[in-house]
């Protein structure tokens, strides 16, 4: 196979892309759980009314998955949870290294990898997610927080379900 010039560089910048969205996911994510632990020191506080009841800081940690399935704090289970998602963020790259995935399927992907990554990390440094968004409206009580790696990790895979296929022009 000959190797296009255009195309390797064209590739390349593609991929920095695609890589720029993963940092840029993980960082906001991570930003945000150390501005909430540290900065407002929620885990001692734990609840800040910031636009009541839309969006409130309420403190949680997450040792399952989303709304506490699994949520038992044991080693066994964090560690198959880091496993897990470690399998399905990898899953998700190779995809996206071995199509020719369109811009907004890279946007997508770099949103689900880059939270995904966020609550690894949570999940090996804490031994649990730091959850800390709560939102309710309209009367309906929201007893569940998330936090923003959560809105990354819903929205790309969202996204892949909308675009996934569509592939780019050859």
């Amino acid at each position: 196979m000959r190797l296009n010039l255009r195309h390797f560089f064209l590739l390349i910048i593609e991929m920095r892309f695609f890589f720029t969205v993963i940092a840029g996911a993980f960082a906001l994510d991570q930003t945000s759980k150390l501005y909430v632990l540290h900065g407002l020191n929620l885990a001692e506080i734990g609840q800040i009314d910031i636009l009541p009841p839309v969006l409130n800081f309420r403190m949680a940690w997450n040792y399952g998955m989303n709304f506490g399935l699994f949520a038992q704090d044991s080693p066994l289970t964090r560690w198959l949870l880091i496993v897990i998602a470690t399998a399905i963020t990898l899953f998700v790259m190779v995809w996206i290294l071995r199509s020719q995935p369109n811009k907004r399927t890279l946007l997508a992907a770099g949103f689900l990898i880059g939270g995904a990554l966020g609550n690894i990390v949570d999940r090996v440094v804490y031994g649990a997610v730091v959850d800390f968004l709560n939102t309710s409206c309209c009367g309906i009580n929201n007893p569940y927080a998330f936090n923003i790696a959560d809105i990354e990790i819903f929205l790309g895979a969202v996204l892949i379900a909308v675009f996934g296929e569509d592939k780019k022009a050859a």
